[in-house]
């Protein structure tokens, strides 16, 4: 399947400031450092060289430490800061050659932007902030207050339409900007350090909400963060920035598990991977599918099999772990009846969305690798100890097949 196009490109952008930044372009590439460029011409390198690709409907976020550029960098999307040189690309046009009237029409309508700070207007209601960007676009008073009365709503708010910023708590000041910015009903959400004023359980609820919300509307949205949990939790893809450069581009599992460098390295270290990862992004293949009706089908598969054991999938998904011990005692004269079940072992089966946390307690319960089944009840793979071992505690590299009893079982003797 084809990838889509993205939505937002940028390509080979660099920011130097200072009032003689094109000057200082070429040093830049050819190897002048960021603190070298600093004490020679007085100018300072805020990104370089940066390639991002976009795509719809995805939460793609930036995250790095204080510093590294994450904050220039969301400002050149919509040109509140523009670059050195370079190109940024949102949905087919050249916002660089945007003129005055096409980018602010630009800013209303394609992207809006959720601030660190809430960005609230603290003599307006709740209701004429969260309809404040449909009055800049010009909707009569009747309409805007219609639609900006579905976000409260939709942010938990209900209510509270006529109360003030200054009466409000900061978890919910950040879900008034958070329904000012979806009212506008553009397609490109911006979020700059948007939770990080939030104590942390406030920040846990509105990461709740977001996700909740982008199942619904599958906006793109561009979310900094210096925050790796919360990049880990939020983004389909994180690019980590240092010093303007981006270090790493990819989904989060293989940010966790295939750092790029020391730096990266560092970052993820101190991660609770249970919290992080999901079965999906550690599952192995399933090891033996048992498809067969009857128990004399059931042995033939099992004996073709380098496992004793086996899990029995039907029209109605996994049923349960049968072993060749068991089919072994089944008598020849029964072979054609269906398998019963009583002989299946109940190995609970666990979904693959699931945290690797919420999984431990079975995983370590239960005499077999338990089988991963997806939203459907269709078998996609098994989860062992050995594997949940490997991933918590960082011995094996995502990606490497890994292999114990657990996996295999003790392969039958004579078996490839």
């Amino acid at each position: 399947m084809a990838k889509p196009t993205p939505i937002i490109q940028i390509k080979n952008l660099y920011k130097i400031f200072g009032p003689k930044d094109k000057a200082y372009l070429q040093a830049v590439k050819d190897g002048e450092t960021k603190d070298e460029l600093l004490a020679r011409t007085g100018h300072t390198l805020g990104l370089q060289d940066i390639n991002l690709d976009v795509y719809p409907g995805e939460i793609f976020v930036v995250m790095g430490l204080s510093g590294s550029g994450k904050s220039t960098l969301i400002r050149h999307f919509n040109r509140l800061i523009d670059p050195s040189e370079g190109e940024i690309i949102v949905d087919g046009s050249d916002v660089m050659k945007l003129s005055d009237k096409e980018l602010r029409d630009f800013r209303r309508h394609k992207m809006s932007m959720v601030f660190q700070r809430f960005g609230l207007l603290p003599h307006k209601t709740v209701i004429d902030n969260v309809a404040y960007g449909l009055q800049i676009q010009g909707l009569s008073k009747a309409d805007r207050f219609a639609k900006a009365k579905e976000w409260i709503k939709t942010v938990g708010l209900e209510g509270y339409e006529e109360q003030y910023p200054s009466q409000l708590s900061g978890g919910q000041q950040q879900r008034v900007g958070l329904a000012r910015a979806l009212c506008t009903d553009a397609d490109i959400l911006l979020m700059d350090e948007a939770f990080s004023a939030l104590d942390p359980l406030i920040r846990s609820e509105m990461q709740d909400q977001l996700i909740e919300l982008q199942e619904k509307l599958h906006k793109t949205i561009i979310f900094i963060t210096h925050d790796l949990d919360e990049a880990l939790r939020l983004g389909d893809r994180i690019a980590i920035l240092r010093d303007g450069v981006v270090v790493q581009q990819d989904i989060p599992v293989d940010i966790l598990l295939n750092p790029a460098d020391d730096y990266v390295e560092a970052f993820v270290k101190d991660v609770n991977r249970a919290r992080a990862l999901t079965v999906e992004t550690v599952m192995q293949p399933p090891v033996s599918r048992i498809t067969a009706e009857t128990l004399g089908e059931a042995l033939t598969q099992m004996r073709r099999s380098s496992h004793d054991y086996g899990y029995v999938v039907n029209d109605d998904g996994y049923q349960g772990v049968i072993t060749q011990e068991a089919l072994e005692q089944v008598e020849r004269s029964d072979y054609h009846k269906e398998i019963p079940e009583e002989m299946l072992d109940d190995v609970p089966a666990v979904k693959s969305d699931a945290l690797l946390e919420e999984v431990i307690p079975e995983t370590l319960d239960s005499d077999h690798p338990l089988p991963v089944v997806d939203e459907k009840g269709d078998l996609q793979g098994h989860l062992s100890k050995s594997t949940l071992a490997d991933v918590l505690s960082d011995n094996s590299p995502h990606g490497e097949s890994h292999s114990s009893e657990e996996d295999n079982r003790e392969p039958k003797k004579g078996a490839a």
